[in-house]
């Protein structure tokens, strides 16, 4: 008796605050917590400035430097790769912006919104699917950041190049030394969780001008060495005829799918929105361009290597720590010291932003009574170390690779998601009824499971799943796999038109379907859908015995 004493007591300790609060106002504590609760209002502080330069400042990171690597490999000219880039980013942040209206809308995050769509216990799947994803991208950017750690420390002490490999030629992207650069970055972005989302902002702005100014003085010292931009920024396509039609539209749809995990949880990003109209045009434009912005600096950069070094060396942070293998003297180790801590900095704060707010949000969906938003950050931390992402990122085909077969699973899920939005449910969102599992319920569906969610989901898969099969070597024909190139747009439309034809044919209590769209501040918007709002955006207070919001902040609510 005593264990068992023991043990009830280490449960009711670890359990949230958020759960406790449920059981005594008779909330169900598995759907529920705070982090899943729109936004209080005043933390809905993102305007539109905010977000344009939010995205510039999210893709100013040394990972968005060499992007393009792949498609250049595969024999395309620099300004070619980048025009796929742009292109794919394009298509991508569309996506974003629509998928992301009903966060910025309703103030919700990505797995709350799912249940909209999946059920209020069906959309476990969907957030277990991005959960997957974002802890890989988490580890991979730990890798990327690093690297950058490496370097610096390689500036101050030069004995590190020198330890022993353990790792196999090849299998990984860091050595022996890179390792302590990853502990450390590992250390530094985890010590910095603890700060809440809306107090980053300055954070951001300051990693941009640091990110930038770092990245102009890399650019100019690598053209002052190579005495040039290099051959290959002048260099055409080695590929030509259908060969290079077809290797342009994979890429095109490469980095389209490449941003796949932002455009399925946009809501964890614009949810934070003064008024939805904030988190349109910023994103639509802001996200494509930074990235190609970068891109060519990057690019520029690691041209002026063919020149330097007799050979091309397409990670810039790899191009530093070649100059100072090339120059070990105080100017060049005081340089990079510098450059790299920038890059260093620029990379934690990345990491935060895109990798950990995200899994907060998904993993606090998935067990509320234990986890919160904060409590997932930390957690994500360690899985994503315990995932050896070093391994993922030892070439890069393999990373590729996992890009183009996750995007199959995550396609079909925004495609529902955009269905129900925009022609199920017309805008039209009961915030009460994702929260509790009662049989009346709008989302309660057939004992909590959308059947129609998941038939269009498994039909947005399955044509794209033998393709999937020969990105890890099955023998599959060539028209399979030229087909696979298109597999995000494909899964996309297909999961999109068989959920919209289900819902058709068996509407369920929720659908819309022919009316007027309406959603928060609408014209369309009446007196119940505002009592319904107001009473889910109420902070705190409220739940504590307090009296709720003023006049003034339920007409905020509706702004």
């Amino acid at each position: 008796m005593g264990s068992v004493s023991f043990f009830s007591r280490l449960v009711k300790r670890i359990e949230t605050k958020e759960y406790r609060n449920a059981e005594a106002e008779n909330r169900h504590q598995w759907l529920d917590n705070n982090d899943l609760r729109p936004v209080p209002i005043a933390d809905r502080t993102f305007g539109w400035k905010s977000y344009f330069w939010f995205w510039l400042s999210a893709n100013a990171t040394p990972a968005s430097f060499y992007g393009v690597s792949a498609a250049l490999a595969a024999g395309l000219s620099v300004w070619e790769a980048l025009a796929c880039q742009l292109g794919g980013q394009i298509m991508i942040a569309t996506v974003f912006v629509f998928n992301g209206r009903a966060g910025a809308a309703y103030h919700i995050p990505y797995p709350t919104i799912a249940r909209a769509s999946f059920g209020v216990w069906g959309a476990y799947w969907p957030v277990v699917n991005r959960v997957v994803m974002t802890l890989v991208w988490t580890g991979v950017n730990a890798v990327q950041g690093g690297q950058c750690a490496y370097v610096m420390l390689h500036s101050l002490f030069p004995s590190i190049a020198r330890i022993p490999d353990v790792f196999p030629d090849g299998a990984s992207a860091l050595n022996s030394g890179g390792m302590i650069g990853f502990f450390l970055f590992w250390i530094l972005t985890t010590s910095l969780l603890h700060i809440k989302i809306p107090n980053l902002r300055p954070y951001m702005y300051t990693k941009l001008g640091i990110f930038f100014i770092c990245s102009i003085c890399l650019l100019g010292w690598a053209l002052a060495e190579a005495g040039g931009i290099g051959p290959v920024a002048r260099q055409g396509s080695t590929i030509h005829g259908s060969t290079k039609s077809w290797t342009v539209a994979r890429y095109v749809f490469i980095y389209c799918a490449n941003g796949a995990t932002y455009a399925t949880n946009a809501s964890d990003f614009l949810r934070y929105a003064k008024k939805p109209k904030d988190a349109f045009w910023p994103q639509l434009i802001g996200f494509p361009l930074s990235t190609f912005l970068v891109g060519i600096i990057g690019n520029l950069i690691v041209s002026s290597s063919v020149i330097t070094f007799g050979e091309l060396i397409w990670n810039p942070i790899d191009f530093m720590d070649a100059l100072l293998e090339k120059h070990y003297n105080s100017a060049t180790r005081a340089g990079i010291f510098f450059l790299a801590l920038g890059f260093l900095y620029a990379s934690i704060i990345s990491s935060i932003f895109e990798n950990s707010i995200p899994a907060g949000n998904d993993l606090a969906a998935l067990w509320p009574r234990f986890i919160t938003i904060r409590r997932g950050f930390y957690i994500a931390a360690i899985i994503s170390y315990a995932m050896c992402p070093w391994y993922i990122l030892g070439s890069a085909s393999s990373f590729v690779a996992w890009l183009a077969s996750y995007q199959i699973f995550l396609s079909s899920i925004t495609g529902v998601m955009l269905c129900h939005y925009f022609i199920v449910s017309r805008g039209y969102l009961k915030i009460s009824d994702m929260f509790t599992p009662a049989h009346s319920g709008l989302y309660y569906y057939s004992r909590g499971w959308n059947y129609r969610a998941y038939v269009a989901y498994l039909v947005g898969i399955v044509p794209n799943f033998y393709g999937f099969l020969g990105v890890f070597g099955v023998s599959v024909t060539l028209p399979a796999t030229r087909m696979y190139y298109f597999a995000y747009p494909m899964g996309l439309a297909l999961s999109f038109g068989t959920y919209w034809a289900l819902n058709k044919l068996n509407p369920p209590i929720c659908s819309n379907m022919g009316q007027m769209f309406r959603e928060v501040g609408s014209e369309a918007e009446d007196a119940v859908i505002e009592s319904e709002v107001v009473a889910a955006a109420v902070d705190l207070r409220t739940s504590k015995g307090g009296m709720g919001l003023d006049a003034s902040e339920k007409d905020a609510v509706l702004v």
